[in-house]
């Protein structure tokens, strides 16, 4: 893949204060903290953290009664974590490279507080606010317009494909929204979309990188692409396109949400302007070290396992669902971890309702138990829930009180 020539130039696309920014260095980006120097630099308390540990170090099995191969040492808490991450950011290259030739490389990421960290920053680093704008394709990830919102940027919008049911990327419609407004600095793509689930067309996406005149970033949001097909990711691209940034996280199929770990791969440049504005010390050591476990091969056997799992339950609910008298059709994709499914006003001859499916959702949770998510409100999305593939047991329980509900809910009209 060669990528096409565009008119990028992030000398006038970043803000001038973030090109100009010197970020913060401390002694040990000279003088590392290798267990032997005496650490005297950064303020730290040197008895060591407040937790009953009496000297030793925590084994593994302190920290997970499984038996993992996770070893961390507690002992080490009073110390800074490590500012770069690039033994953690090797590993995140290792796993998404598929271009010998050309690699990515640590000096092709940045490290977030989960995929957010990268979604705020991105904007602080090229939207001056009440100026300039950024794009977004909705039905989408609802974190774009809330950053936005909290860095005085405007959203301009570019619906996908709402009437296929597909929820197709628009790259024409979004090419003429470029060329017609200079104040667009970013546009975000969810692929695999949240909540459509649809995986996008990377000649969709090539497309608006080859816009002739924008002076732009394309952001591809990734958090879902390891429930898609293997090869989905475009993370390998960004060794080709100079202002394309894919973002991912540890949050979904390696199920780490609580660690709060995300990546941004991109070009180097790029790369060093976000590094340059975060806060040096925002990925915790304990957070790196179970993130490096993630990325073992006991770790990466884990992770492929849960996700058959997951993706065998999706394949059971799509059978499943339609079964059940008022559930109408599946919109979007099969890419991710959850399905989008519409809630008919009637049984069989109903249309997609969001009266019924408010009811549904209400009751699943209150009566229930069992909590889905309401999405009626987005563009596309009349009567539909999404609905997240649990286990096994979980899944059961759902289809049972799912039928049970809806047929209270009828029984009452």
């Amino acid at each position: 893949m060669v990528a096409a020539s565009v008119p990028f130039n992030l000398e006038t696309c970043a803000r001038p204060n973030i090109l100009q920014l010197v970020p913060y260095r401390c002694a040990r980006d000279d003088y590392k903290d290798d267990g032997v120097n005496i650490l005297l630099d950064a303020n730290e308390n040197a008895y060591g953290p407040s937790l009953p540990l009496n000297g030793a170090r925590a084994s593994k099995n302190d920290l997970d009664e499984t038996g993992s191969d996770l070893d961390f040492d507690c002992t080490r808490l009073h110390r800074y974590p490590d500012p770069h991450q690039i033994d953690l950011k090797s590993l995140f290259c290792a796993y998404r490279n598929r271009n010998p030739t050309n690699p990515i490389t640590p000096a092709n990421l940045f490290l977030g507080v989960g995929s957010d960290e990268a979604i705020d920053a991105l904007l602080r680093c090229f939207c001056r606010p009440g100026k300039d704008k950024i794009l977004t394709c909705p039905p989408t990830y609802g974190m774009y317009a809330v950053s936005a919102q909290v860095n005085d940027v405007e959203v301009i919008k570019v619906a996908l494909n709402l009437e296929s049911g597909n929820f197709e990327l628009r790259p024409d419609e979004i090419n003429k929204a470029l060329a017609a407004d200079l104040d667009i600095k970013l546009v975000y793509i969810c692929s695999p979309g949240n909540p459509t689930g649809a995986l996008v067309d990377p000649a969709a996406v090539q497309k608006i990188l080859a816009h002739p005149t924008w002076n732009g970033v394309v952001i591809v949001d990734e958090a879902y692409v390891d429930f898609a097909p293997d090869g989905s990711s475009l993370a390998p691209w960004v060794a080709e396109y100079p202002n394309l940034v894919v973002m991912q996280t540890l949050s979904k199929a390696f199920g780490l949400a609580g660690i709060r770990l995300g990546v941004a791969f991109t070009s180097a440049p790029i790369a060093r302007l976000l590094n340059s504005l975060k806060a040096p010390y925002s990925i915790s050591s304990p957070t790196s070290a179970i993130g490096m476990t993630a990325f073992s091969s006991a770790g990466l056997a884990v992770k492929h396992a849960n996700v058959s799992k997951i993706l065998a339950q999706r394949d059971r609910l799509l059978v499943e669902l339609p079964k059940i008298p008022g559930i109408g059709n599946f919109l979007g994709g099969r890419a991710a971890n959850f399905l989008l499914v519409e809630i008919l006003s009637a049984p069989g001859v109903g249309k997609p309702c969001n009266t019924v499916a408010l009811k549904v959702y209400q009751g699943l949770a209150e009566t229930m138990g069992i909590v889905v998510r309401f999405r009626g409100s987005e563009a596309g999305c009349n009567g539909c829930l999404r609905m997240t593939v649990g286990t096994e047991a979980e899944n059961t329980r759902l289809l049972e009180k799912l039928r049970e509900m809806m047929a209270d809910i009828y029984a009452a009209t």
